[in-house]
């Protein structure tokens, strides 16, 4: 049920995430109703929202994994900000996330997040890179019959299970399967994100790029999240025509993860869920 109780932290409603979508097109972001829906059926205790009279100002989403959480999509309205709303909603999702049991907490920060997020004891262990290029895909769709080598091989980068991501982005998305990676395209014609994506080498993710993409001047605009520490990916990206447009700074608190980014070649979202 949708609280009208004033500047409190709720959980998110169905009637919320129109407001989120409509105030995250404007900060510029790359969100979706679906997403919104997938995190509330996930995790409902996660995903907060601070209110004043019935209205939404403050909102923020997280997600648990096996071990590890994340949190992002934290958004606070212009006139509301320097309030200590945003501040509330972080502590509260990682009071929900440590009473889940989650070992390990993952964001990414921006610049001027990144010293705010410090001083909450989260360490920087990579730079996200945002990609884009344009271009059309052709129309693959692999079954996911072997789910279980995916799985593993997601486990391999991330030093966790993150199944129920994973199986929701694949089946949302077209797949691309060979022995060695993966990789998943969701979204909408006209924008396109490339993720989940794993390889345990560069020449089969070159072959996975190369089997779907084409590169067109006038094609769908698409997207990817790539760790920077993963060069290859990098030097993949840019011989296909992608530029960097942004980047952040990967960072977790907790246990220290066994993370690999060599096997990630791009996240199974735009920064929000890992």
């Amino acid at each position: 049920m949708c609280t009208t109780s004033k500047k409190v932290t709720v959980l998110f409603c169905n009637d919320d995430i129109n407001e989120f979508l409509s105030l995250a097109a404007e900060e510029g972001w790359i969100s979706d109703a679906w997403e919104l829906e997938f995190l509330r059926r996930t995790f409902p205790s996660g995903c907060l929202v601070c209110r004043n009279k019935g209205i939404p100002v403050a909102f923020l989403t997280s997600i648990k994994h096996g071990r590890s959480g994340w949190i992002g999509n934290l958004l606070v309205r212009k006139e509301w900000q320097g309030q200590g709303l945003g501040s509330a909603l972080f502590q509260r999702a990682l009071e929900v996330l440590d009473e889940a049991g989650t070992r390990t907490v993952w964001l990414t920060a921006s610049v001027s997040g990144r010293p705010i997020y410090e001083r909450q004891g989260f360490i920087a262990i990579d730079t996200v890179n945002r990609w884009h290029a344009q271009g059309r895909f052709t129309p693959v769709n692999d079954t996911a019959d072997g789910f279980a080598e995916i799985l593993a091989l997601d486990e391999a980068g991330w030093g966790d299970s993150r199944e129920t991501l994973l199986r929701a982005t694949i089946e949302r998305g077209r797949l691309s399967l060979l022995p060695d990676g993966f990789m998943a395209q969701q979204g909408e014609e006209n924008a396109v994100m490339i993720g989940p994506w794993g390889s345990r080498n560069p020449k089969t993710a070159t072959k996975l790029l190369q089997q779907r993409m084409i590169p067109e001047k006038d094609g769908s605009q698409i997207f990817l999240d790539v760790p920077s520490k993963n060069r290859d990916a990098s030097e993949l990206l840019l011989k296909t025509g992608f530029t960097v447009e942004s980047s952040s700074t990967l960072m977790y608190r907790g246990d220290k993860p066994d993370y690999a980014p060599e096997y990630i070649y791009a996240l199974a979202s735009m920064g929000s869920m890992g």
